[in-house]
This record gives structure tokens, C-alpha cells and sequence, in this order.
């Protein structure tokens, strides 16, 4: 008998599980979160890392087999195990990802092994409570199985609700192997501490307060060894940076040969813009689509409100809504003074009405109509952005977007992915809106490609600002569709592309640009792919084997 109170040292053993469980479903969660902040791809990571560790889970339950004889000896150094690997492995991983390049081979070990261990949890944990009162398989595997499950309930409702939030992902993972190591192996070792000789006793209880040691050490150094790795990530000095409930948000600075601030905004390691160039992408964005009724702007994503400066440009915009998910980027743009600086202060503009909700969900309630509709999200590499470039998101917007209306969206590479620029461009067709795709060269970025779109049979203009594009026989109209450009299927031809009358003076696009903007080369020219749609995003698929092969 473990104990004088075998019902209580059951019910300790069972608490035990239960936290063991929970500890084993936040180092699950733990993994998913980082590869997906650090790779992205969200699907294919969980997709790993579940797959890797249930496969190792039935690796670890055979291997427990025959440490079952020492079933108390062998389950306290599971767990030490278990808390050391589980709990380092969020700062091992990152920080081989920032020095040494590598990561998802690491995280299939790493992955692997803490699921071998959590598989040898469980056979263990039944010999142990066999040890304290026999009973029927049927009714120890019940009630095993039923604490076990609820623990790791608790623990993925944790993980989000108060690890991430309180501690972060790397000091998260560390306070979860603590609490591993003290459930693990404390509580087992009390229980059953009559069973143990005292020089095993201490020497496990010796292993626990070792593997505290390390967590507590790495803890400790945690900020300082995140704010190193994370450095080494990035070619310029990290002036600002801030992981949110979304994302996270580096800002980095330098200056440029010619003496000019080189201030890049990163979003998840993905460069959203250089101060250097960055108004080529937004004056070409924003611009071709003001070109008629514009009273009425929505701007979706784009929360450093860089697209949203450009908008503010026309004396008669009475209102721009922008809506971006993340809190912390627009409060960044709103408060942070370099930022302030460049997109000139645009959200203090009494104009401006700031909405952090998703794009998607917010559109379908949303108070159309618009005259104008700015999509400038990052690109659809995941599936939560890829719903942003679906047919059923464009549906939304054509039903909050004014029959005159204008539709931008940026598109990403024609060059370096023109497969995922041109089911863009396919999805929108398929949605019902007529498009003119153009290009323009953003050194920072490269080629870069955008989307004017347009309601069938709109041509975003009024008698008071159209253009007259008459032309001698023989010379291109500005703005007529390219060479090889098909009708569409209710015979309209896509929108001219050109500045409106009254457009502000820009620094880098003029009619002339723009025309030569919806040239393609042969190379480049419309792919033969599919719309990208909620259930099937092919978006995705070609984003991110293009930007790969790349």
C-alpha cells in the first residue's frame, strides 16, 4: 500500500494525470503556435506536429512495456524528461531557427520525442494506480481516460487564454514544464514514497529540483535570449518589436546609402513596406481606384495607414473607414511617432473611423455602400488570409461596394508567383467584377502586381471626371485593354486604368505610368489556373509553392 489513505493517494494520482495531460496539450499547441508564427502555413504545421506525436504517442506506450516492474522510478524521469524537452523546446527551436536556418527538421525531433514520452505517461500512470487499489480494466481505463481528457481540455483552454497572454510563447512553454516537473514527479514520489529505497527517493526528488533549475535559468534569460535570436533575423537594428495576440510586429531601421531613413515595418517576418520606396506600392494601389465617386472609402487591412494617407489626399473623401484585425498595429500607426511621420498622422484625421475586427466577418454587416473599397492584406499564404481572396469575401464586398463603385486589391508578384496573381485576378472574374491588372517595380518588394476592379457594366466614372481618350488612328487609347486581354462573359472589357482630373501630385505614377503598367510580358501573362474559393483555396497552394521555388 503507497499510503495509510489509499483514496486519497488516488485521487493525487489522478490530480497528477490531469495536469500531466494538460501540460502534454500545451507543448502540442505550443509547437503549432511557433511554426506558424516562424513558417507559416498553419494547416501543415498542425498537420506535422499532430501527426508526428500521436505517431510517437503509440512509439512511447510500447516502450513503456517493460518499465512497468520500476513503474514509480521510471514514470518520476519520464516526466523530468518530459519537462526539460517540452519546456525548452519553444527556445531550442526558435533559436535554431534565428543562428542556425533550420526548423521544421528540428521540430519533427523535438515533436517526436516529447510524443514518445507522452505516450509513456499513460501505461505507467495505470500500473501506478493499480498499485494503489485494484479494479476492472474496463472501469481503471475509464476513469484514466476521463481525467486525462478533461486535463487536456483545460490545458488548450489555457494555452490561449492564459500562457500566451501572461507569459508568452517562450516563457509559456517554460511554465508549463515546471508544472510538469512538480506533478510528475513530486506528487508520484509522495504517494508512493514507501515503496522507494532513500537514495532513489532523493535522487529523484534531486532530478526534479534540477530540471526547476534549468527551466527557472532559461526562464531568466528568456528576454534576452529572445531579443538576440530575434535580431539575427533581421538584416537592420530592431527599433521596436511586439508579439500580439495575432502576430509579430518588428520594426527595423536603418539608413540607405543615399543618407535616407530606411524604416521596414515586418509582420510575422514578412516585409509589409520600406520607408523608402513604399509609396510607389500605396500611390498605386490607392490612386487608379479614386478616379471617380470616392465620398464613401473602406480600407481593409493596412493598418500602419499608409494607403489610408493616400485616400486622405482628396479633398472630397467625406469618410474612410479602415478595418484592420490587430489592435496593436493600428494603435502603433496612431501613437508611434516615426510612424506617425510617414503616413502623416492620418488616423487623427477626423475623417478616419478605426475598426480592429476581422475583415471577412466585419464586411458581411457592414454599412455599404462604398464608393471606394482598398483590400490591401498580406499575401494568402495561410488559410486564415486566404479567405480574404475568395470568391465568397469579393461576393461580400460587391454587396457593400456602390454600383459605381471601385474595388483595389493588391495581388502580390505577377513575376515571382504570377500562378497566385492570376487566380486572384480569376477569383475576382468568378465573383462577377470586371478587372484591369497592372504592375509597377517597388525595389523593395520587386515586380509587384495590383488588381482595379469593378462591378459589371460600372466604369467608375462620372461625366464630371472622365477622361477623354480619344486618340489619332493608330496610337493606343491610354488605358485600353492590353493586347490578348479576352472580353468578359457579359462582353464588357475591363476598366481604363488612368488618375482622376483632380488626382494630388504624386511622387511616382502619372497616365503614362499606369498604361504601361497593364502591360504584361509574354512570360507573364494569364496563367490557366482556378479561382480560389473557402473550400478550396488554391490561392494558397500556388502563394506558396511559387514564393518557395523562389
Amino acid at each position: 500500500m503507497p499510503s495509510s489513505r489509499p483514496r486519497l493517494a488516488r485521487a493525487l494520482l489522478l490530480f497528477s494525470v490531469f495536469a500531466c495531460a494538460a501540460c502534454g496539450l500545451a507543448y502540442e499547441l505550443a509547437l503549432v503556435t511557433l511554426g506558424s508564427y516562424l513558417v507559416g502555413n498553419t494547416v501543415m504545421q498542425t498537420s506535422l506536429v499532430l501527426s508526428v506525436m500521436v505517431f510517437a504517442m503509440g512509439v512511447g506506450s510500447l516502450a513503456a512495456k517493460p518499465l512497468q516492474r520500476r513503474a514509480v522510478g521510471a514514470f518520476a524521469l519520464v516526466e523530468g524528461l518530459l519537462a526539460l524537452i517540452g519546456g525548452l523546446s519553444v527556445l531550442v527551436l526558435y533559436a535554431m531557427f534565428a543562428w542556425l536556418q533550420v526548423y521544421t527538421p528540428a521540430m519533427i525531433v523535438i515533436a517526436f520525442v516529447v510524443g514518445v514520452l507522452i505516450g509513456a505517461e499513460i501505461p505507467l500512470l495505470m500500473t501506478l494506480l493499480q498499485r494503489i487499489r485494484r479494479q476492472e480494466a474496463g472501469s481503471a481505463v475509464a476513469d484514466m481516460f476521463a481525467v486525462d481528457y478533461i486535463g487536456a481540455l483545460v490545458g488548450g483552454l489555457c494555452f490561449p487564454l492564459l500562457l500566451l497572454p501572461v507569459f508568452g510563447q517562450l516563457k509559456g512553454a517554460l511554465v508549463v514544464g515546471a508544472v510538469n516537473a512538480v506533478f510528475g514527479i513530486a506528487v508520484v514520489v509522495w504517494i508512493f514514497r514507501r515503496q522507494l529505497r532513500p537514495v532513489v527517493r532523493t535522487g529523484l526528488l534531486a532530478t526534479m529540483v534540477l530540471v526547476l533549475g534549468v527551466l527557472g535559468t532559461a526562464y531568466v534569460l528568456a528576454d534576452r535570449i529572445e531579443v538576440t535570436a530575434r535580431q539575427q533575423l533581421y538584416r537592420d537594428p530592431i527599433v521596436h518589436a511586439v508579439r500580439t495576440d495575432y502576430q509579430e510586429v518588428v520594426v527595423t531601421e536603418a539608413f540607405a546609402f543615399t543618407g535616407d531613413r530606411d524604416m521596414r515595418l515586418f509582420l510575422n517576418g514578412d516585409l509589409q513596406f520600406s520607408s523608402i520606396d513604399e509609396y510607389r506600392y500605396h500611390e498605386a494601389l490607392v490612386h487608379p481606384a479614386m478616379t471617380g465617386p470616392r465620398s464613401r472609402v473602406l480600407v481593409l487591412g493596412g493598418g500602419d495607414a499608409l494607403a489610408v494617407r493616400e485616400v486622405l489626399k482628396y479633398d472630397d473623401v467625406e469618410s474612410v473607414t479602415l478595418v484592420d484585425l490587430d489592435p496593436e498595429v493600428t494603435e502603433l500607426a496612431r501613437s508611434w511617432e516615426p510612424l506617425r511621420t510617414l503616413n502623416e498622422d492620418a488616423l487623427a484625421d477626423p475623417r478616419v473611423e478605426v475598426v480592429n475586427a476581422d475583415a471577412f466577418n466585419w464586411a458581411r454587416t457592414a454599412p455599404g455602400p462604398y464608393d471606394v473599397v482598398i483590400a490591401d492584406f498580406p499575401d494568402p499564404e495561410d488559410a486564415p488570409t486566404a479567405k480574404l481572396y475568395s470568391v465568397e469575401f469579393y461576393t461580400v464586398v460587391d454587396q457593400i461596394l456602390a454600383d459605381h463603385g471601385s474595388l483595389a486589391v493588391q495581388g502580390g508578384s505577377p513575376f515571382f508567383a504570377p500562378r497566385s496573381f492570376w487566380s486572384i485576378d480569376a477569383t475576382l472574374a468568378e465573383a462577377g467584377f470586371s478587372t484591369t491588372p497592372y504592375q509597377v517595380d517597388v525595389p523593395s518588394f520587386g515586380n509587384w502586381g495590383f488588381l482595379l476592379a469593378r462591378p459589371p457594366g460600372a466604369t467608375g466614372e462620372t461625366p464630371a471626371t472622365a477622361v477623354h481618350t480619344a486618340a489619332a488612328p493608330g496610337v493606343p487609347v491610354l488605358g485600353a485593354p492590353m493586347l490578348g486581354t479576352p472580353l468578359l462573359g457579359d462582353g464588357s472589357t475591363p476598366a481604363p486604368l488612368r488618375l482622376a482630373p483632380d488626382a494630388p501630385p504624386l511622387r511616382f505614377i502619372d497616365d503614362a505610368v499606369l498604361e504601361a503598367a497593364t502591360v504584361f510580358p509574354v512570360d507573364r501573362r494569364r496563367a490557366d489556373v482556378r479561382p480560389s474559393t473557402l473550400m478550396d483555396p488554391v490561392v494558397v497552394q500556388y502563394a506558396r509553392g511559387e514564393w518557395e521555388d523562389g
